[in-house]
């Protein structure tokens, strides 16, 4: 399932389910068919996505450095390849969430 973001101050932004989920529930609402983010909460849910993601910059940052720590030999000489994070989702939805406050646009999902 896709969750098809809409504000009449942006283009439309789609997400897949899981990330939407996470989205949605980091901000305090509920992952429903159909939901509305108010002008009013928007600062609100700007401020839970940012604090969100430097937690996750914290935490990876603090893995970097764990690794960093261990003897080369441990290491089994295969590249990690990075995962889509919290950041590379949010970041735009954040942008979308700013442009939508600053011309007094509600966001909305569903329907």
């Amino acid at each position: 399932m896709l969750f098809k973001f809409k504000s009449q101050a942006t283009a439309d932004m789609i997400m897949l389910e899981p990330d939407a989920r996470k989205v949605l529930q980091l901000i305090g609402k509920d992952a429903s068919p159909r939901g509305i983010i108010t002008v009013d909460q928007i600062p609100q849910a700007i401020a839970a996505l940012q604090a969100a993601v430097a937690a996750e910059d914290e935490r990876a940052q603090a893995a970097k450095n764990q690794d960093l720590n261990k003897d080369p030999e441990d290491a089994d000489g295969q590249d990690v390849k990075a995962s889509v994070g919290l950041k590379q989702r949010a970041v735009p939805f954040i942008e979308m969430l700013r442009r939508s406050a600053a011309e007094q646009a509600d966001v909305v999902w569903g329907g």
